[in-house]
């Protein structure tokens, strides 16, 4: 069976006019599809974004969490040693407290031993050689003028009466010369006064003419014999004025006398 060219024509010019009719829907179709394709690319990469802010987000709070544990854990360890502190300190507060309570029962002690300190003090200056009268009665009085203030603390006039002991304790120790106006046999004389320790208190006029040694029983000046005592107390004088060398010297040394005792 044979086709006639005639009818195959027709068949060829209509699927070539379908072609034709096709191109611009297929062209339509695609150009829809890139732009859903653009759409869907817009959205995922908005999606994304939103992704990525959400995530640094989250990292940033995590970041900031981890801190603000370091940062407890930091004022926990620091409320630890503050409390251990407190404690310490609220102990210290009670021994405070029972010293407080302990000093007043002390002060209460005290005050009268200050006194008798005091008397005894005055006593023995009365008693002893006179020697820097003058300083040692003003010491006393301003030692008795402290302990009767009112507004000085029980310490403080504790250390002035021990400054005192400690001073006239000195005297016992030292040697020195100073010079002074004494009656000799009623007449009053410029002197140098020898002073050692309290083992011997001798006087001598400025010209070296009179030597004199002060005699405790007596409570008067006694004058020596020159050709003795004149030299010896004189290079004393000089010693003690640190303008001799130290040397052996001869002075009159009363003897010791038994102490009285009370029955």
């Amino acid at each position: 069976m044979t086709h006639s060219p005639r009818m195959g024509r027709p068949l060829i010019a209509a699927f070539v006019l379908g072609l034709t009719a096709a191109a611009p829907l297929a062209a339509q179709t695609l150009d829809q599809v890139v732009e859903q394709g653009e759409a869907k690319a817009a959205e995922g990469r908005k999606s994304q974004e939103k992704i990525d802010g959400i995530v640094d987000a989250k990292q940033e709070k995590l970041i900031t969490y981890r801190a603000l544990l370091k940062q407890r854990e930091g004022l926990e360890q620091y409320n630890k040693q503050l409390s251990t502190q407190i404690e310490g300190q609220e102990a210290l507060i009670r021994r405070f407290d029972t010293s407080i309570n302990q000093v007043a029962q002390i002060e209460r002690q005290m005050l009268p031993l200050i006194t008798r300190m005091t008397e005894a003090l005055t006593d023995f200056v009365e008693l002893d050689l006179p020697f820097h009268e003058t300083e040692r009665l003003e010491r006393i009085n301003f030692v008795q003028d402290s302990v009767g203030k009112p507004d000085l603390n029980v310490a403080e006039k504790f250390r002035q009466v021990l400054e005192a002991y400690q001073i006239e304790n000195d005297y016992g120790r030292k040697i020195d010369t100073y010079q002074d106006i004494i009656d000799i046999n009623g007449e009053e004389r410029e002197v140098d006064v020898l002073r050692v320790g309290r083992v011997a208190l001798v006087a001598q006029t400025r010209d070296a003419a009179t030597t004199v040694v002060w005699n405790h029983d007596e409570k008067a000046w006694q004058e020596l014999d020159a050709g003795t005592y004149r030299n010896s107390v004189r290079h004393g004088i000089k010693m003690s004025k640190k303008q001799a060398s130290i040397d052996m010297v001869t002075l009159p040394i009363p003897a010791p006398t038994a102490a009285e005792t009370e029955e």
